[in-house]
């Protein structure tokens, strides 16, 4: 049974999206502490001392007669889960009888992690000022390419979701990718079956509750309005 579960996230943040989904999803409670990325509280000492990389999410959990677990890689907290809360929820991974299916999971979830979201990332983009590209054409042009990556594997493996009929840790990836790109101009409708899972996954009431403009940090002015 959990005590306790807190998570260390900002409102733009697509690696914190993931995990308050997935928070959502399996329904656990969770605190979210605050952590403003644009005011450099990801630096400070007190979030170093829980998150060395000086970044966000970071997952911090402390059940009943066991040291508090703490995470600090979107990923590995979502994998920790779906293995530590099984019943609660959408399992997240294909059984362990179809290996091949949590590879392709696993595939899809990488080409968010790895090929899409570093170039939005906040670090990243600040040195890359500095060679005198335009950032957002920067960012925008990469993102197409993981985009159409993901829109290949996702062609043969995607039912109502990127992986058959239900929700993975792809599909967590996904959507707050899908949000990253569309603020950055990326137009989704020229990946026909990422466009549908995104739309799918957006009917969720868990994904409504993780948007990004649905957070209490969310300034006023980006809200979603009732």
């Amino acid at each position: 049974m959990t005590d306790t579960v807190t998570l260390h996230t900002y409102f733009y943040s697509s690696c914190s999206g993931r995990l308050r989904i997935a928070l959502h999803l399996k329904q656990i409670p969770f605190k979210s502490v605050y952590v403003n990325l644009l005011k450099g509280e990801q630096s400070s000492p007190a979030h170093l001392a829980i998150n060395p990389s000086g970044t966000v999410p970071a997952l911090v959990i402390q059940r009943e007669s066991k040291a508090p677990v703490t995470i600090t890689q979107s990923l590995a907290a979502l994998e920790y889960l779906a293995e530590a809360f099984p019943e609660q929820g959408p399992a997240l991974l294909p059984p362990i009888s179809d290996p091949e299916g949590r590879a392709v999971v696993r595939t899809l979830a990488d080409i968010i992690s790895c090929d899409i979201q570093p170039v939005t990332n906040l670090r990243i983009v600040k040195r890359v000022a500095p060679l005198g590209v335009e950032r957002a054409a920067w960012s925008k042009d990469l993102m197409e390419d993981g985009f159409r990556a993901y829109e290949t594997v996702a062609k043969e493996s995607a039912g109502k979701f990127s992986v058959g009929d239900s929700i993975t840790i792809a599909d967590l990836c996904l959507v707050p990718a899908a949000w990253a790109a569309q603020r950055m101009g990326v137009d989704l409708s020229q990946y026909p079956v990422t466009n549908e899972i995104v739309k799918n996954l957006e009917m969720e009431e868990a994904v409504k509750k993780g948007h990004w403009r649905s957070q209490e940090d969310t300034p006023e002015e980006l809200r979603i309005q009732e």
